[in-house]
């Protein structure tokens, strides 16, 4: 029988942020979003405060000083690597995995069952926790719909729960909320709550005809993974993106047009390595702007530019290229700019490009070559080690991190200090 695993670290961020601060455990804290704006992730201590996810930092600096709750901005550099270090783990215990996010992977294990099933899935959480120092807990189910279920009970037990043959199914799908149920947002939740379905187990038992009227053929597999009978399969390769946006917050506000066309070169290069990382070329461009809707004693102006590709690329100096034309038709001075960004559609592999017939493919194969070097260069000695002159150097719109941590991991100058 093949059943499915959901590893799932708690709190990640502060979680990151306390293996290599241990005077953090067991004391409130905090990390927050983009230019430190809202709260994105919080331990233990806050959430019994009350204070929620997304809060804006202005918001709750009472309570902050009040409890000397430990503040911190994005480290998505260490995040990330922690993350990987993680999957790394996850990936010796079984071939079959699916990433499903920065802090979530999907184990399908074959061959295991009953109390093997609960020691192997104790196993992992115990092997992920000494290695790297993240908590986890471990949801076991025979469908990824059941395994996210158990992942939630597990997280307020011992940090692992097996739904696989329990006796007392139907009691726990019945004290699961719907709105809870994996793939089910706020607009079904509200028509099943119409019907008067409120629970797990009033959908698990719901007629198929109904539910796929209801829901369309969707929601029809997560009723059925509900029953136990496994609908969604393991994205093992993670499917190509068909659109990507690549967009900050300024970390000060901007009003010049220079440094607007530095932040847009730079969103344009940041597309353009992920579409490379892919495989893929793009042949739709959109560029957009925006003042800060929250400010409204200031003049508000928003807009956006698109432009259908003569070819479509992946080369980072030709879609800069695009994007600071793209900016120039849109923007209007007097106006302070808080948002930029840069979108691509239209997405396909690279291997099967559309050539134009007035563009020759010499020189398209050159640029391909230098953005490959340039590459294997930033991969080698970090992001931006060399870049393009139009993305600047001072970067005064960057994000503003007051409350940064070292990045632990991957800069020699920040490496962890052992004090005896």
């Amino acid at each position: 029988m093949n059943c499915f695993m959901l590893v799932d670290c708690n709190n990640f961020y502060v979680s990151c942020e306390r293996v290599f601060n241990p005077a953090l455990e067991g004391k409130p804290t905090i990390v927050l979003s983009n230019n430190d704006g809202c709260v994105v992730a919080r331990s233990n201590e806050v959430k019994e405060l009350g204070i929620l996810r997304g809060t804006p930092l202005f918001k709750c600096e009472d309570l902050v000083k009040k409890h000397q709750i430990n503040v911190f901005s994005s480290n998505y550099t260490l995040y990330a690597d922690m993350s990987g270090r993680v999957m790394n783990i996850l990936e010796q215990f079984t071939p079959q995995l699916e990433i499903y996010s920065i802090d979530e992977a999907f184990l399908s294990i074959a061959g295991l069952e009953g109390e093997a099933l609960v020691h192997y899935g104790q196993n992992i959480k115990q092997t992920v926790e000494r290695w790297t120092g993240i908590p986890v807990t471990v949801g076991i189910g025979t469908s990824k719909t059941l395994a996210k279920i158990a992942a939630k009970i597990a997280k307020g037990k011992s940090g692992i729960c097996s739904l696989v043959a329990h006796p007392q199914i139907d009691e726990i799908l019945t004290n699961f909320a719907v709105a809870d149920i994996w793939g089910i947002g706020s607009q079904y939740t509200a028509r099943l709550k119409r019907y008067g379905i409120h629970n797990a187990k009033q959908l698990r038992d719901a007629p198929d005809r109904w539910v796929k009227k209801q829901l369309t053929i969707m929601g029809l597999r997560t009723v059925r993974e509900l029953r136990g009978i496994p609908c969604f399969p393991l994205e093992e390769i993670p499917p190509p993106r068909k659109g990507i946006v690549s967009s900050r917050s300024f970390g000060q506000p901007v009003t010049e047009l220079g440094e607007l066309r530095e932040a847009v070169a730079s969103y344009a290069a940041r597309a353009g390595e992920k579409l490379r990382a892919q495989g893929s070329i793009a042949g739709y461009l959109t560029v957009f702007v925006s003042t800060n809707p929250y400010q409204e004693h200031h003049s508000q102006y928003a807009n956006a530019a698109s432009l259908c590709l003569p070819m479509a690329t992946a080369n980072t100096r030709e879609l800069i290229s695009y994007a600071t034309k793209l900016l120039e038709s849109i923007y209007k001075s007097g106006y302070i700019y808080k948002k930029a960004g840069v979108v691509l559609n239209e997405i396909r592999p690279e291997s099967n490009p559309q050539l134009s017939l007035f563009i020759p493919p010499e020189p398209w194969q050159q640029n391909r070559k230098l953005t490959q070097l340039m590459d294997g260069i930033n991969a080698r000695w970090g992001r931006d080690t060399i870049h393009y002159g139009a993305q600047g150097i001072n970067q005064r719109w960057q994000l503003r991190r007051d409350y940064l941590s070292r990045r632990y991991t991957t800069r020699w100058d920040e490496l962890p200090e052992v004090k005896i």
